[in-house]
């Protein structure tokens, strides 16, 4: 096979292509047809990064598919043309391979509407899917959480279960089951795979209706059994979920990998946490993520052969291990580690050995930011962790006795090591008033303290009615904004307040760290009265009973000793004696009980430069964390019903979706577990913040792409979609109708419908015929107990004067205010929107309704 022959041009305008292997060949897949998979089949997609925020640190992706009734001649074409159009693309490629049922999710988050399988394979003179064909009945699987698959099963009740989704697709009407263990965020994303069908391949003219109680939905129930047959006997229990849990993707392991007189030689190196200099360029290893996922790493001088052998190593390598043969296996090259490879290692930086990596640009942060911008660049507010200039109002708690004491506010910058502090930050966004609470914990804090400081957060989050964003802040590692609000004279005393609010007596010597240059990094810590607690690179303060020595360090900056003249006023006062490094009183040694060796070494800020945010939703399965990757995420993956982590490395967010919010607990809760369990061994000192739907500040908003804060203000919920309509519903009604007036049998005991319902369902479902008008019994209440979504109730098409800018009592009889534009013409749509109608459909429903505004058709 020459698969030079077979390797098409890609179009850098786009930013997904999938190609199906057909007779060894490459032929492209239709974009109306992207998330269609044949298991006779397999298949190449490319995703090519299009934005300039996405091209900042990620690479092309290129996955091979494989069904798993593709046949190995296939499956063997799949990977030399991978491997051919990865020489192509260049080394800013990673390579994945996927497996039916069990893709990785970099590859489901291409398909926002779900991932369909569909049986046997495509044959040559049919295209990929057909649109407005009616003649079909099929049974499709729903199963997914936040990445929804369907897989079509046996037209049978045996193929049901009390705890997934079904589709009976009947090509006019799709009647979707929902299991009554299903739970409604399950319920919401199956009707939207189920509404996406209906728009892509029905041009949004099927019926939809949901059965979500059958005793309610009884006209549904009878066309189902009118296709399955009765039910015989009890819906089985839940299929078993094999979500794999945080706990489980801890454990890594590190290989070295070569051959050896034809022989693969796999040498373990290490395991976590995991450092980037046990890469060598020249080499080639092998990452195991605990049997979930197998990563290849190719050097940049290693040669062309072991690059080419990446798969085959990977799969020998597995069934080594005994791994399931759909592990998946991602192939990553020196310079272009994806997202997930990177945070399996303590730290990354993209400068190491001088990596090209390949003209992506790096991320540059100010040095003096000018927060003028902050209100007007998100981006550049998440960046530096600042919602704004600090200077809204503040209030500070101290935990005292399970309650909290208010601080003086001369007092404010004055915390305890062995206290707990709220601190409520207040200021102006947008012309509204937004808030911030930090609970603070000191290092010394006790466990009884910490808890009352979480109940009094919650209660201070009930008064303001749920709209306190909340960020868990340890002791050490206070966010810049949080410093900020004390202008850089923060003050951290290693005793602790008493029950009258005043501090334990203080000792006669005490010495003071001062680190920082401006007001968004400086803090003052008091430490061990010793010289060994000295660093030649900062400065300290010594404060004794008779004077107060400000110690300035070799390497100290000028920046610092100006920050550190201002930052210490509220610990020496005006007495105090500035001392050199090398220059030192005998009064100062004698106070730190005489001179010790102490380091000289430059600590050097945490380099976060290789590391991308990443976006999950959080699930829990037998006790423990499950989080599933929204990979190239936008606002359009945050959901009501969800719970979010957004991991941007130096701090943790949790988003709370409004149907979501009673998890509030135990969201901070994973956000701790998140941090215990990351193989990169997390400091669990990470700030951990908990935001609300709706108040979420521009350290949030900041990493995402765009961000619309009216996005949710129409947002319909799953109840309110479903019984949008209370009209009459035509498919629906005419199967309805005939069933009634031809009493069809509801079939044998096997579970078959009769020869006289089929024929009669597949008359209902032809396109080519004539449509049957509803009869009297068609508007009948009767024939309403089922939830159906809105469609309109006249055929044809009308002029765009008599539906734009109408009010609903001046439309033409019979059309549904809900859905004016579908009564436009092809011709009068495309003109007025802009796109066709299926382009239309595709969009989310809040697009929608957005354009619909804005065109006098809402």
């Amino acid at each position: 096979m020459d698969v030079n022959k077979g390797l098409p041009a890609t179009d850098s305008h786009r930013g997904l292509h999938v190609w199906i292997i057909e007779n060894l060949r490459m032929a492209p897949v239709p974009e109306k047809a992207y998330g269609n998979f044949f298991e006779e089949h397999c298949y190449i997609v490319l995703h090519v990064p299009q934005s300039l925020k996405a091209t900042q640190g990620a690479c092309s992706d290129l996955h091979y598919w494989a069904g798993k009734e593709a046949g190995a001649e296939a499956q063997d074409a799949a990977e030399a043309f991978v491997q051919q159009l990865q020489e192509t693309l260049g080394g800013a490629t990673v390579q994945h391979r996927e497996a039916q049922g069990h893709e990785s999710d970099c590859f489901r988050s291409y398909f926002r509407s779900g991932i369909i399988y569909r049986r046997g394979g495509l044959a040559s003179a049919l295209t990929h899917v057909e649109t407005n064909l009616y003649n079909i009945q099929r049974l499709l699987h729903i199963r997914g959480r936040k990445h929804v698959s369907a897989a079509e099963v046996e037209l049978s009740w045996s193929s049901f279960n009390k705890g997934d989704i079904f589709l009976l697709d009947l090509g006019k009407v799709m009647i979707q089951w929902n299991g009554p263990e299903t739970s409604i965020p399950e319920k919401a994303r199956g009707l939207a795979l189920t509404c996406s069908l209906r728009d892509r391949e029905r041009g949004g003219r099927a019926q939809i209706g949901v059965v979500d109680d059958e005793v309610e939905a009884t006209d549904l129930v009878r066309i189902m059994e009118a296709v399955l047959g009765c039910r015989v006997g009890n819906l089985p229990a839940t299929r078993p979920d094999k979500s794999v849990n945080q706990l489980q993707k801890a454990s890594v392991r590190l290989y070295h990998v070569c051959e050896k007189d034809e022989d693969l030689v796999i040498q373990e190196l290490a395991t976590c946490p995991l450092t980037q200099d046990l890469l060598r360029e020249e080499d080639y290893y092998i990452l195991d993520q605990g049997g979930f996922k197998i990563y290849v790493w190719q050097g940049r001088l290693s040669s062309l052969q072991e690059k080419k052998a990446a798969f085959s190593r990977a799969l020998r390598f597995i069934q080594a291990k005994g791994y399931p043969t759909y592990t998946n296996v991602e192939v990553v090259n020196d310079g272009a580690e994806s997202a997930s490879f990177r945070q399996l290692f303590q730290s990354w930086s993209t400068k190491q050995r001088g990596n090209k990596n390949f003209g992506r640009p790096s991320k540059s942060i100010q040095v003096r930011p000018d927060v003028g911008k902050l209100r007007s660049q998100p981006e550049l507010a998440a960046q530096l962790r600042m919602v704004d200039d600090a200077s809204g109002k503040v209030e500070v708690w101290c935990i005292r006795d399970l309650g909290r004491q208010p601080v003086d506010p001369e007092r404010h910058a004055q915390l305890c090591a062995g206290n707990c502090y709220l601190v409520l930050y207040t200021y102006q966004r947008m012309g509204h008033v937004q808030h911030i609470l930090y609970l603070w914990r000191g290092h010394r804090a006790t466990t009884r303290d910490v808890k009352a400081l979480n109940c009094n957060a919650e209660e201070l989050d009930l008064m303001y009615r749920g709209a306190l964003v909340q960020e868990h802040v340890t002791m050490g590692s206070e966010p810049p904004h949080f410093l900020a609000i004390f202008q850089g004279q923060l003050v951290v005393f290693q005793g602790h307040t008493g029950h009258d609010g005043k501090e334990q007596p203080a000792p006669a010597t005490r010495l003071f760290h001062v680190q920082g240059t401006d007001s968004c990094n400086t803090r003052t810590v008091e430490v061990p009265a010793r010289a060994s607690a000295l660093n030649s690179h900062d400065i300290f303060l010594l404060v004794t009973a008779s004077v107060c020595y400000l110690w300035f360090g070799k390497g100290c900056s000028g920046d610092q000793r100006e920050m550190a003249r201002t930052a210490v006023s509220a610990v020496s006062g005006e007495n105090k004696e500035t001392v050199l490094e090398g220059q030192e009183p005998p009064g100062f040694w004698e106070a730190l009980g005489g001179p010790a060796p102490y380091p000289g070494n430059k600590r050097l800020p945490e380099d976060v430069s290789g590391f991308q945010p990443r976006l999950f939703e959080c699930s829990s399965h037998m006790g423990h964390l499950v989080l599933t990757e929204m990979v190239f995420f936008s606002q359009e993956d945050l959901d009501k019903y969800d719970i979010m982590l957004l991991d941007t490395w130096q701090e943790i967010f949790l988003w709370l979706g409004e149907a979501a919010s009673k998890w509030k607990k135990e969201a901070a809760d994973w956000g701790q577990e998140y941090l215990k369990t990351h193989p990169a061994g997390r400091s669990p000192a990470t700030p951990v913040v908990v935001i609300k739907q709706g108040h979420e500040p521009p350290t949030f908003t900041g990493w995402f792409l765009a961000w619309d804060p009216y996005k949710w203000t129409n947002d319909q919920s799953y109840k309110e979609v479903v019984d949008g309509s209370l009209g009459a519903m035509p498919a629906i009604c005419e199967i309805t109708a005939e069933l009634n007036d031809f009493q069809l049998s509801r079939g044998p005991s096997n579970g078959g419908a009769d020869p006289l319902t089929l024929q009669t369902l597949k008359g209902s479902q032809d396109g080519s015929g004539n449509e049957r008008q509803p009869g009297p019994k068609a508007g009948d209440a009767s024939t309403n107990s089922h939830h159906s979504s809105p469609r309109p109730t006249i055929s044809g098409s009308l002029p765009r004067q008599r539906l734009m800018h109408q009010a609903v009592e001046d439309l033409p009889e019979g059309v549904d205010p809900a859905r004016k534009e579908f009564y436009l013409s092809d011709s009068d749509f495309q003109e007025i929107f802009g796109k066709s109608k299926e382009e239309f459909y595709s969009m989310a429903k809040w697009r929608q309704q957005q354009e619909k505004k804005q065109l006098g058709l809402f």
